[in-house]
């Protein structure tokens, strides 16, 4: 299959589809949970569901086969975000335990766990494989060392939201980097981006400072004041900065300037996840109306709409790369 299109949420249901024409092509039921993470490996071969508290490694290739070839147990709390190593060999997964785990597929328990000292709320993978990075509900980012297995920065960015409390914590909701590793995204509830730009050479801790320290280069909000933001992404060429909200938008901002692009505003509820394609021109959202909706990004325009879901679509996985 040359697109792979997923999505799943509160009705406890994973489809796929067929991205132009919007049917959808394949029915899972994921057992025991609402499900709020999805991920696709690098060769097409597998997906990874992230329900409460386990983590469900599905076949996309044999349809006949409905049930999950792997049931992932380790987790005590909602699994929150997940992804693969390049080689799709290990998997890596935040949970509101806080906790952040490592998975050799190749066994149900997971070969590490590094503790955040707070409920995880996104995890992603520095691409040297050699780093996690985790934002959690008390308002810090941390990264985790893979050969030492230590933490090895941990910062927090400070709101300047009028409604925050003294200490300028508010939960960090959304952690991404971007592939060229030039770029390290924070995004609080609050809809407050912080970004770290480090220049070449220097480390991710280095960039975001040592326990503690550090200022983000870049700061601004997202979305309209009152408004919570839900996941930030950064495009597979590093170009553009992709939000979504509780206003009912997903927004684009250029990584060159950080000035907003994009409003996308066909949702009638919030939006809660997001999905680049390959080539960084198309964006999927998923969305409390209980759709998911395809955008094109040169115009802004809504390309096709996904809507068999019974109730809120909370997480959506694409992978069309040729590769």
């Amino acid at each position: 299959m040359s697109v792979i299109l997923a999505t799943a949420g509160l009705d406890d249901k994973i489809r796929f589809w067929e991205a132009p024409s919007g049917i959808c092509s394949r029915l899972l039921r994921y057992a025991d949970s609402q499900v709020n993470c999805l991920e696709i490996t690098t060769d097409k071969q597998y997906l990874a569901a992230g329900g409460n508290p386990h983590i469900r490694l599905f076949e996309i290739n044999n349809s006949s086969n409905q049930n999950p070839i792997l049931s992932l147990e380790g987790h005590s709390g909602n699994v929150t975000s997940l992804g693969f190593q390049r080689n799709g060999r290990y998997l890596y997964s935040g949970s509101e335990d806080g906790t952040v785990k490592i998975w050799d597929l190749r066994s149900p328990t997971y070969s590490r766990s590094f503790d955040a000292k707070g409920g995880v709320n996104s995890v992603a993978l520095h691409p040297n494989q050699a780093e996690i990075i985790s934002g959690d509900q008390n308002g810090s980012v941390k990264i985790f060392d893979l050969g030492s297995s230590k933490c090895i920065s941990d910062v927090v960015p400070h709101s300047r939201s009028p409604s925050t409390s003294s200490n300028g914590r508010v939960a960090i909701q959304s952690v991404d980097i971007s592939d060229d590793a030039r770029i390290l995204v924070a995004a609080n509830n609050h809809a407050e981006v912080f970004a770290w730009v480090p220049s070449a050479g220097v480390s991710t801790s280095t960039a975001t400072g040592e326990a503690g320290g550090g200022l983000p280069e870049v700061y601004f909000r997202a979305h309209p004041p009152g408004a919570y933001l839900l996941r930030a992404r950064i495009s597979p060429d590093c170009r553009t900065l992709a939000t979504t909200g509780s206003d009912g938008t997903a927004r684009t901002f250029d990584t060159a300037t950080w000035r907003q692009t994009r409003a996308l505003e066909r949702h009638g509820g919030w939006v809660r996840d997001a999905a680049f394609s390959a080539d960084s021109s198309y964006l999927v959202t998923a969305g409390g109306d209980r759709s998911a909706l395809l955008w094109n990004l040169r115009t802004g325009a809504p390309v096709r709409r996904y809507a068999d879901h019974d109730y809120a679509v909370t997480c959506v996985a694409l992978n069309d790369s040729s590769t």
